[in-house]
């Protein structure tokens, strides 16, 4: 099986493509490695490939025929995205567009596209469901809206799996900083302090060991997925967060006002009525960073802060 990961030296994507490579599949990857390539030297090469370029121009990138589509790329969180819009909506948006034409033109069988809960926005609903009325507030989770709305505009032309992941945490060899777990337990061993903004605020969690999990099963094949899934098993205030690291991490905590409403619970019992279980938590992820920075892999890095690698290549 030929699989093309987009956005592959990612956060997300440099765990994928090695447990990709190590199931024997051969993966290409096209990425723009704005924020470095972590696995280049960890997988078999032989059954690896990268390709430096960008999901706009794939035309121009790739000639050959793929089984399985995983789309990963963009351009991912709120501060991000408002660093530049019409690169943004360039990027999620008419990339996401460009690609699934390449898709079509190319006889790909399966389309995976990473879209996010936070297209729900705003919500009081006690369980937010797959049917659930969207209510995207900034422009990245209207980014990823107008995305998925495409993709699921080509269910005729290949298998379309829509995934909504809730926030993600853990570590990874693109480490990312500016996810809310990861910050805060960073913070908690590095600075000894938490600083909590709102506190009230509810978020859906899910570990990354489940998130590329439920990517490589939609690859594999070994869950029968079609069409759209929330991936989030922890619903957890910004509070509760806190205090949860707080209990395994020796830290204070500190609350001050915030300005991003963001408020919603994801219900993920579709996904797991389709077989998926998952297997690792909040307090996983905790315990994995902390053993990270303790061995000396997690550390504050450029490239593992977004906002900051853009504005240092100025984008």
């Amino acid at each position: 099986m030929k699989v093309l990961i987009t956005g592959g030296c990612g956060y997300i994507g440099s765990k994928l493509v090695m447990n990709l490579v190590r199931s024997n599949l051969d993966v290409t990857v096209l990425d723009t490695m704005w924020f470095g390539n972590s696995i280049a030297n960890k997988s078999d090469q032989s059954k690896l490939r990268f390709i430096k370029g960008d999901v706009r121009c794939i035309d121009d990138l790739l000639a050959e025929k793929f089984d399985v589509v995983v789309h990963l790329a963009n351009v991912a969180n709120d501060p991000s995205v408002e660093l530049n819009e019409s690169l943004s909506w360039e990027i999620n948006a008419l990339g996401t567009f460009k690609i699934l034409e390449w898709a079509k033109k190319s006889g790909v069988k399966k389309f995976v596209y990473a879209s996010s809960g936070s297209v729900y926005g705003v919500s009081n609903e006690p369980k937010v469901t797959e049917s659930t009325v969207r209510n995207p507030i900034s422009a990245y989770n209207k980014t990823k809206m107008v995305a998925e709305q495409v993709v699921l505009s080509y269910t005729k032309e290949f298998n379309v799996i829509c995934i909504r992941p809730a926030t993600v945490c853990g570590f990874s060899p693109r480490m990312r900083l500016d996810l809310a777990v990861n910050s805060l337990v960073f913070q908690a061993l590095d600075k000894g302090l938490i600083r909590v903004f709102g506190g009230d605020q509810m978020r859906p969690h899910i570990n990354i060991e489940d998130m590329v999990s439920i990517y490589e099963s939609c690859v594999l094949g070994s869950l029968d997925l079609s069409g759209i899934y929330n991936a989030g098993f922890e619903n957890l205030s910004i509070r509760d967060l806190a205090a949860l690291i707080s209990e395994k991490i020796k830290c204070e905590i500190s609350y001050e006002v915030s300005n991003d409403p963001r408020s919603y619970r994801l219900d993920s019992t579709k996904i797991k009525e389709a077989g998926f279980i998952p297997r690792k938590s909040v307090r996983h992820a905790i315990e994995d960073l902390t053993q990270e920075y303790k061995s000396g892999n997690l550390k504050d890095e450029l490239r593992f802060h977004t906002v900051e690698q853009m504005k240092a290549l100025n984008l």
